[in-house]
């Protein structure tokens, strides 16, 4: 497979004296009647505003600052399918198109103050559109693409990339092959769509009117590669929410996670388990109670072999952590059982795989060499679950929870 890269150079030529686009009007023709200079090969970048004018995505408001906004952030929502992120009145949303990005791509710039424009509804198909339409008029072959401004994860800043493109491979892959110091390439795949959006943003800018540029020297052709084929499905994404939408849905899945089963012979780090302790410690005043680390390997398996009915699951487990109850007097802050609990919620947390066992063997003290006040609440198994964490489905409580 050859490079993605243009054989020479390449030029990136701004198209001037187009008109102020309004709903109907015809874009293939006013670029052609600006541009009578394009050449079969040549990209023509448009800005998705341009395309949203002509095909009337254009939302009429108030001119009044505040009620402007209101609509603003009312069509953000009407137009995305998922919230992604969101801190104070900034959102990031999937939109119907797939699109991630800051406001569903609703836009108030380079519009008239009581107007709002909405994506494209197809920016795939209106690439395709005004390529026929520069071929019809000028009887040139030419790919399209139209772009759109957005940030990106991991940078400051936005940049234009593609949202819609036609006869232009939106993506060059080089798996398999190998580079000249002899490397075998297994992941790279170029989002050329995407650096041609972001070449023609130098010419076309923000405040010069200049919403369509021509990319030259670059290879084309592709007759069903899409802008749709950059958007990366939600499996596949490592950033398919925010932080706060993270860790909102980790508390809620926290609770869902059942008790592991076998584990994996994968040794549990030291640190990891002294992380969830610490935190099941912290969450309440847990007072009275003790945790003791089964660590020594010789003990323990006293413990196991003097105690023949001992689950499974402790045979098994990487690591054992026995909580106990030791009474001072004192009102108890909390159950003894809620501090349980806190490890096993710290554990997953953590990772871990972690069942609670009924364990109190009447030899626990002299193998352990614990005071005899000490009251066990039984054992906790901890290892890596061989089926991983995964939260179970939540059933409907129906005639269990009652209003009164």
């Amino acid at each position: 497979m050859s490079d993605h890269a243009a054989e020479g150079g390449i030029e990136i030529l701004p198209v001037p004296d187009l008109p102020e686009f309004r709903p109907g009007d015809d874009l293939s023709g006013a670029i052609a009647k600006a541009a009578r200079w394009l050449r079969s090969g040549d990209i023509v970048v448009v800005t998705s505003k341009v395309v949203s004018k002509v095909e009337g995505r254009l939302v009429r408001v108030p001119t009044d600052p505040e009620e402007r906004d209101r609509i603003r952030r009312r069509l953000v929502f009407d137009e995305s399918v998922r919230i992604i992120a969101r801190r104070a009145r900034t959102l990031i949303t999937e939109n119907r198109l797939g699109i991630v990005q800051a406001a569903s791509g609703i836009d108030a710039s380079n519009v008239a103050g009581d107007e709002l424009a909405l994506l494209p509804a197809d920016p795939d198909a209106s690439a395709m559109a005004l390529r026929w339409g520069l071929r019809d008029r000028l009887g040139v072959e030419v790919a399209v693409v139209i772009t759109d401004t957005m940030g990106r994860a991991w940078r400051v800043g936005q940049t234009d990339v593609a949202i819609g493109a036609s006869g232009l491979r939106v993506l060059h892959g080089y798996r398999g092959q190998v580079d000249r110091h002899g490397n075998e390439l297994a992941v790279t795949e170029v989002a050329v769509a995407d650096e041609v959006a972001g070449a023609a943003d130098l010419v076309k800018g923000k405040l010069g009117a200049m919403p369509v540029a021509v990319v030259r020297g670059l290879r084309i052709g592709s007759s069903d590669s899409k802008a749709r084929d950059l958007v990366r499905p939600v499996d596949e994404d490592l950033f398919r929410l925010g932080t706060e939408e993270a860790i909102a849905l980790g508390r809620r899945e926290a609770v869902l996670l059942p008790p592991a089963g076998a584990f994996t012979d994968d040794p549990v780090d030291e640190a990891t388990l002294r992380a969830a302790v610490s935190a099941a410690l912290t969450a309440h005043h847990t007072g009275p109670v003790r945790f003791v680390h089964l660590a020594d390997r010789a003990r323990r398996k006293q413990l196991l072999d003097e105690t023949p009915a001992a689950d499974e699951s402790l045979h098994d487990a990487q690591e054992i952590v026995l909580p106990f109850l030791v009474r001072d007097g004192t009102e108890l802050p909390i159950t003894p059982g809620a501090a349980v609990r806190n490890l096993l919620t710290a554990l997953t947390a953590e990772g871990l795989g972690a069942r609670w066992v009924a364990f109190a063997p009447d030899v626990v003290h002299t193998v352990l060499d614990l005071p005899p006040d000490w009251e066990p609440l039984g054992a906790v198994a901890i290892g890596h679950p061989v089926d991983g964490l995964a939260p179970t489905e939540p059933v409907d409580p129906g005639e269990r929870f009652l209003r009164r």
